[in-house]
């Protein structure tokens, strides 16, 4: 895929965003003594914005120990249903006051739990509506990667998400890219390349623009995700476009986030 230069025209904006998602790991113990580590260890920036995602067991046990001027909290999740019948669910409604923000669209959310675009479209807006705000995520995988399809993949999974977010609103979303070829987890997964991240990114940044303006979307912030760790974290920061990562498995490992964190400070310097 080629990015014309027009793509990336866009400075940083200020703010950064580093995101570890626990997926399905630690015990409510085990995170809050997790949580307790990372604050001792961590000092507040102003101008980057540290992100934990725990399991919904530990989340609220959590909103009452963290440190906001250090720390924010985010679900890995929710029903976009504020209230009902819906054995085993929790409503973004439910999280309000809990967390800050909110992972939606993430590829295993995709893939393994069946969420459509239709649920993802309801979780942005249900996320907006309780004050929460959204980390969408897009990616393809490695066959539509291949194929170069990877335009009209992110493309459908953008729009999509954000059909129900007015111009108003837009502001107050996240976007991450995330690979689903370049995740550890996956099969055969392999890094991307800055180059990669960095047409896909400008990309992103130029279907924003066609939606909601110049002005509006060289403020949405965007993030990578897709096997970060301390080694190349410092290099997909320094990718034009890209305003933070959104971290898996390095985010388990107090020192390995704790590396990220810092080294994230010191490019943003």
């Amino acid at each position: 895929m080629s990015t014309p230069a027009r793509f990336l025209c866009y400075n940083k904006i200020m703010k950064s965003y580093i995101v570890g998602n626990w997926k399905m790991n630690f015990s409510v113990g085990e995170s809050s003594v997790y949580l307790h580590k990372l604050s001792q260890k961590l000092r507040a920036s102003r101008g980057l914005t540290v992100v934990v995602s725990p399991s919904f067991v530990a989340l609220q046990p959590l909103s009452l120990q963290i440190d906001r001027k250090k720390l924010r909290l985010a679900a890995q999740a929710g029903n976009p249903h504020d209230f009902g019948a819906y054995t085993g669910a929790v409503s973004y409604t439910q999280l309000r006051g809990i967390v800050d923000y909110g992972i939606i669209g993430h590829s295993e959310r995709r893939q393994l739990f069946h969420e459509s675009d239709k649920d993802i479209r309801a979780s942005v807006a249900a996320a907006l509506r309780n004050q929460i705000t959204p980390i969408l995520c897009v990616g393809e995988t490695e066959t539509e990667h291949t194929f170069g399809e990877t335009e009209d993949v992110i493309r459908d999974q953008l729009l999509g998400g954000l059909s129900e977010v007015s111009t108003e609103d837009i502001s107050k979303v996240i976007i991450a890219y995330e690979p689903i070829w370049a995740i550890s987890t996956t099969t055969d997964a392999h890094l991307a390349s800055p180059d990669e991240i960095g047409d896909v990114a400008g990309f992103i940044r130029h279907t924003l623009k066609d939606t909601y303006g110049a002005a509006t979307a060289k403020e949405i912030p965007l993030l990578y995700g897709g096997s970060v760790n301390p080694s190349n974290a410092g290099g997909y920061l320094t990718i034009p476009e890209i305003n933070g990562l959104l971290v898996g498995g390095a985010s388990l490992i107090a020192d390995q986030f704790i590396d990220i964190i810092e080294i994230a400070k010191k490019v943003q310097d």
